[in-house]
């Protein structure tokens, strides 16, 4: 599992630096205008999930999931809601993380 750092996007653009994703799942900050950009390279589509730890009436939320098609990529908003209490930070898995990059973004 990696702990992946936010890359600052410049107003004039920025060309951010990935990572492989990781096989058992990374970590990631979360707060305003942070996101996860995936990018499938794969033949199939990956499912990206980002778990919720929170509950509300004592029910668990449901995690966040996101299907990224093959070839293709996907940005994912990583809000407060993510935020592990134990670590601060999110848990991201991966149905597959062969061909797959990914980078945290924060944006201007």
């Amino acid at each position: 599992m990696g702990a992946l750092s936010a890359q600052s996007v410049a107003v004039s653009g920025t060309q951010p630096t990935y990572a492989a994703a990781g096989a058992s799942g990374d970590t990631a900050p979360v707060g305003d205008r942070l996101v996860l950009h995936v990018v499938n390279g794969s033949a199939s589509t990956v499912t990206v999930t980002v778990a919720t730890p929170g509950t509300v009436g004592g029910l668990a939320i449901a995690d966040a999931a996101q299907a990224v098609p093959a070839g293709g990529g996907a940005f994912i908003p990583l809000s407060t809601v993510y935020r592990d209490p134990v670590t601060g930070r999110a848990a991201v898995t991966y149905s597959a993380a062969t061909d797959v990059d990914v980078a945290v973004l924060h944006l201007p």
